[in-house]
């Protein structure tokens, strides 16, 4: 009698370790293969320079809900997401190629107006549309996007790079994305409950809009190249603070440790967290999509950013692999876990 077939739920292994199962048997075989699964893009010699390429996949009612998110901003999201990959590369986005499926229930005006929201994306960072497939889909709206860009062989930056007394830097600020995802979810039930009750987006127009219109750091990337900084290490934060420090903390092979005080957090995002009853600190460790970057730093460089309005120093690395911590006000170091999004636990 045969045995029964073993049958391992995909939330057991969660997104990343399905990466790294499907991607462990496959070796490159061009010598012009650089970089390949396991940064936030791939890198391929094309001679002068080297190309990145990076791609996402979002997907109506995991990634988006169209009850309250604005065709067109979604159409700028979808670029802005993988252009946020290549700055995290110390690149610069210069392509990028967009391939939707969607179902009869998007009129024409509904996609010209998704377009819209990606051709403004295209000229704000000064990048051109390629080419791409559209396709029929059986329920919702699936968009895949191709980010292509570059950056010089010796500026190339992997997660791969921190060293024993970097300093942790992090750009703007963390936890916005998230509680104006909360927002709009809850305007969303208020809606459904009384459909001619207004919402009141109003007195949260910043943190709805980094949830709704995010950015990519692309600016930071250039004033670093003035300044002559290549970071030795970076990511780009989609899937919280936490999460990306393990990432860097795993491929580095080095401690990070961090300070609860050095945090950045819009006052906003604070009020807001309290209000709905949550830790702001906790937002800003696993909030996610702020589209930020995470970056370390050699010491020496330290002082050409020390006044930089929008690049904050959180913490330092250490020899060790002692994992990733958060010292918090009270000097207690409690380690970091990636409590973010999770795919596949639907």
């Amino acid at each position: 009698m045969s045995k029964p077939k073993v049958r391992t739920e995909l939330e057991e292994l969660g997104e990343f370790g399905l990466i790294d199962r499907v991607t462990k048997q496959f070796k490159s075989q061009q010598e012009s293969t650089i970089l390949g699964v396991g940064d936030d893009a791939a890198a391929v010699n094309s001679g002068s320079h080297l190309s990145l390429i990076s791609t996402d996949v979002l997907t109506e009612g995991v990634h988006f809900d169209l009850s309250y998110f604005p065709i067109k901003h979604l159409g700028y999201k979808s670029v802005v997401v993988n252009l946020s990959d290549i700055a995290a590369m110390n690149g610069i986005p210069k392509q990028i190629t967009v391939n939707i499926a969607l179902s009869n229930r998007f009129s024409l005006e509904a996609i010209d107006e998704f377009y819209e929201g990606v051709q403004a994306a295209c000229e704000n960072y000064n990048i051109d549309l390629i080419g791409g497939d559209t396709s029929s889909s059986g329920a919702g709206l699936f968009i895949s996007v191709t980010a292509i860009g570059q950056v010089t062989k010796e500026k190339l930056v992997k997660r791969s790079g921190a060293r024993d007394k970097d300093i942790i830097c992090v750009t703007g600020d963390l936890g916005g994305a998230y509680m104006g995802l909360q927002v709009l979810a809850r305007e969303k039930q208020v809606y459904l409950a009384n459909p001619k009750m207004p919402p009141k987006l109003d007195e949260h127009e910043y943190i709805v809009g980094r949830q709704l219109r995010p950015e990519a750091r692309t600016d930071i990337i250039h004033e670093l190249d003035e300044l002559s900084i290549v970071p030795t290490s970076m990511i780009d934060i989609s899937d919280g603070l936490a999460s990306e420090l393990l990432h860097l903390n795993k491929n580095s092979n080095v401690g990070f440790r961090i300070f609860e005080e050095q945090l950045p957090i819009d006052n906003q995002t604070y009020e807001t967290a309290i209000s709905f009853n949550l830790d702001p600190i906790t937002c800003v460790l696993n909030g996610g999509e702020d589209y930020e970057l995470l970056f370390t730093i050699k010491q020496s460089d330290y002082e050409k950013l020390k006044k930089h309005a929008d690049i904050h120093f959180i913490g330092h690395v250490e020899k060790s692999d002692s994992g990733a911590g958060l010292v918090t006000k009270q000097g207690s170091l409690v380690p970091l876990k990636a409590q973010g999004w999770v795919h596949f636990n639907q």
